[in-house]
C-alpha cells in the first residue's frame, strides 16, 4: 500500500484519529500525530498514551507498507522507554523499522521525537500477530 492509500484506510478504521502517515517503505514508516491540549496531561507535556498510540499506529503502517491491508494484524506486545519529556506545542513524530517480517509475527522499533529535535523523547518496540493466511517472507 502507498502513503494515500494507508492514510484513507486509517481514516476510515480510526476516524477519531488525528495522525497523518508521512511516509512508508522498504519496512519503514514515519507518521506525525499534531499535538493539541486533548493530548498533554498535567505538567505540560505530551501523555504516555499518546506516545503509545504514535508507536502502535507507526508499526501498523509499517506493516500495511510491507504487506498490503492487512486488517486484522494485531499488537501482542508493546514496550516503550519513555526517555525525556517531549514538548507540548510540537507535534509528534514516529519512525518505525521493522526488523523480522514472518509469517505469523512482525517485530519492529519505533523512535518518538518533538517535531525538530534531534534527540528522541522515547523508543519502543512492538510485536504484531498476523491473522492465518496472510502470509509474509
Amino acid at each position: 500500500m502507498k502513503v494515500d492509500q494507508i492514510n484513507g484506510f486509517l481514516a476510515e478504521a480510526f476516524p477519531y484519529a488525528d495522525f497523518t502517515v508521512e511516509s512508508v517503505g522498504n519496512k519503514r514508516a514515519v507518521i506525525r500525530q499534531p499535538i493539541s491540549a486533548k493530548h498533554l496531561r498535567p505538567g505540560g507535556t505530551v501523555s504516555g498514551p499518546t506516545m503509545m498510540m504514535v508507536v502502535d499506529v507507526a508499526l501498523y503502517t509499517a506493516i500495511l507498507g510491507e504487506l498490503g491491508k492487512v486488517e486484522m494484524a494485531v499488537t501482542t506486545n508493546l514496550n516503550i522507554n519513555f526517555l525525556r519529556k517531549p514538548v507540548a506545542d510540537r507535534d509528534i513524530i514516529g519512525e518505525c523499522r521493522l526488523h523480522k517480517v514472518g509469517r505469523t509475527l512482525v517485530v519492529g522499533e519505533v523512535s518518538i521525537f518533538s517535531d525538530g529535535l534531534e534527540e528522541p523523547v522515547a523508543h519502543a518496540v512492538g510485536t504484531y500477530a498476523l491473522p492465518s493466511g496472510d502470509s509474509a517472507g
